[in-house]
């Protein structure tokens, strides 16, 4: 039968979230293990990932509870979350973890499956993404200036922040001019490998 709400001490912090146990997806378990090379099913929920992570405390979802709604099989509310787009890919988690679970796996999974559904989150966070990985195949390595300039217009958001931009041309922290590889076909390569 279909779980009930209460998940037990398993799902701490999960049960007053809003889920709906009705909309479980029986392959999210096999897919995200295949994609992410891991196995979530061994997480008992300890918390230790959640303890060990710097940006736990901005996450809708914390990396536990991560882990709990693919092993929930509950797809459509962990891909909608903001975790595995806040996650930094540090693997402090995966080094907390007891059981050896590749967390920042499973949040690259996350992000893929959800960019595949079109269905992201936390646009500005993948906007800034391919802003970066744009600089890197223009010029071989990131070009900050571009960088912010470019998603600056995608967001709509000009003038926020300008003082600490102007703060660091100032100190030569932003160079005006990309600088470029010698390898830039080698890089571009990769690009055209990858998709």
């Amino acid at each position: 039968g279909t779980p009930s709400n209460n998940t037990g001490a398993s799902g701490q912090g999960l049960q007053n979230k809003g889920l709906v146990m009705e909309k479980i997806d029986s392959s999210f378990i096999r897919e995200v293990t295949r994609s992410s090379g891991t196995i979530p099913t061994r997480c008992y929920n300890c918390s230790a990932c959640t303890s060990g992570c710097q940006f736990a405390h901005i996450m809708d979802r914390k990396p536990h509870e991560m882990i709990r709604l693919v092993q929930l099989g509950l797809k459509n509310e962990a891909l909608a979350a903001s975790g595995p787009w806040i996650c930094v890919g540090c693997n402090t988690c995966s080094m907390e973890c007891p059981n050896g679970i590749d967390i920042p796996a499973v949040m690259d999974t996350m992000r893929e499956m959800a960019i595949a559904k079109g269905e992201i989150p936390v646009k500005d966070i993948y906007n800034f993404h391919k802003e970066i990985l744009g600089s890197i195949k223009r010029h071989g390595r990131t070009h900050k200036l571009e960088i912010m300039m470019r998603f600056k217009l995608v967001s709509r958001d000009f003038f926020s922040d300008m003082d600490l931009g102007v703060k660091m041309l100032s100190r030569r922290k932003l160079h005006i001019l990309p600088s470029r590889i010698k390898a830039l076909g080698d890089v571009r390569n990769l690009f055209k490998k990858v998709g």
